[in-house]
């Protein structure tokens, strides 16, 4: 069963977001994610600033951070990389007007927070990145909050976490670009009455051991979600354009 919200952002009024969407993470009002959705092969990974803002040549290489390996340069990587950012840029044009975006199945990841970049994911999208890569469609789009609405910044692609370094070559080449996945998570224990620090757990917790992890009586995600990689294809160079 599907329930709806409004959040109100200035004079206006957005419709925000599906609750309860099967096969999407469920967060509780204290911002826990659900162990048994966190390990879906989603972007939920960015819902509550699980990662800072980095450059992919100056990755966060903290415990709760992989990153694939930066490659040298092959022949043709500098320019298969060029037009995934020209077909990017077109394909994102229309969603300059968020609107357009939730019309067609992008649901915004926490309005409701803080945040550098906010997420608008599409389920449909996150089954098609399964199965093979395409430029014209990523998985989320990426905004900046504004005073009346939201203001486009990019994408955000995302592909299975089986995927070698190899496979994730083949879409976006590893000498421009770096993906990256979310790892070693201790989930706080649900309805847990331990005295324990909840510095401890998420994306951020200091926990990133798995005995450690069933100690605290918490659960533990080797990896939560698949490969994840952001673009920013209205930016004018390489290196803005391929930042974290």
């Amino acid at each position: 069963m599907h329930g709806r919200c409004h959040w109100r952002l200035g004079k206006g009024r957005l419709l925000i977001g599906v609750w309860a969407v099967a096969g999407w993470a469920v967060v509780s009002s204290a911002g826990e994610i659900a162990p048994s959705a966190v390990t879906e092969d989603m972007d939920h990974e960015h819902m509550h600033g699980a990662v800072e803002a980095m450059t992919p040549h100056q990755p966060h290489m903290g415990p709760h951070m992989k990153w694939t390996t930066l490659r040298p340069v092959g022949p043709g990587d500098p320019e298969r990389a060029d037009r995934i950012v020209q077909t990017l840029r077109q394909a994102l044009d229309k969603y300059k007007d968020y609107h357009v975006a939730l019309d067609e199945g992008f649901i915004p990841m926490h309005p409701e927070r803080k945040a550098r970049h906010y997420h608008f994911a599409n389920k449909e999208r996150r089954h098609l990145a399964r199965i093979h890569f395409d430029a014209a469609q990523p998985t989320s789009v990426l905004y900046k909050k504004t005073s009346d609405g939201y203001e486009l910044e990019g994408a955000m692609f995302t592909a299975p976490r089986g995927m070698t370094e190899d496979d994730l070559n083949e879409r976006i080449p590893l000498s421009i670009a770096r993906w990256h996945a979310h790892v070693n998570i201790c989930l706080a224990p649900d309805g847990s009455g331990r005295r324990i620090s909840r510095r401890q757990f998420g994306f951020k917790g200091t926990v990133a051991d798995e005995s450690e992890c069933r100690q605290a009586g918490g659960q533990f995600v080797a990896q939560a979600g698949g490969w994840m990689i952001h673009v920013y294809p209205f930016e004018a160079t390489a290196e803005k354009i391929w930042t974290h």
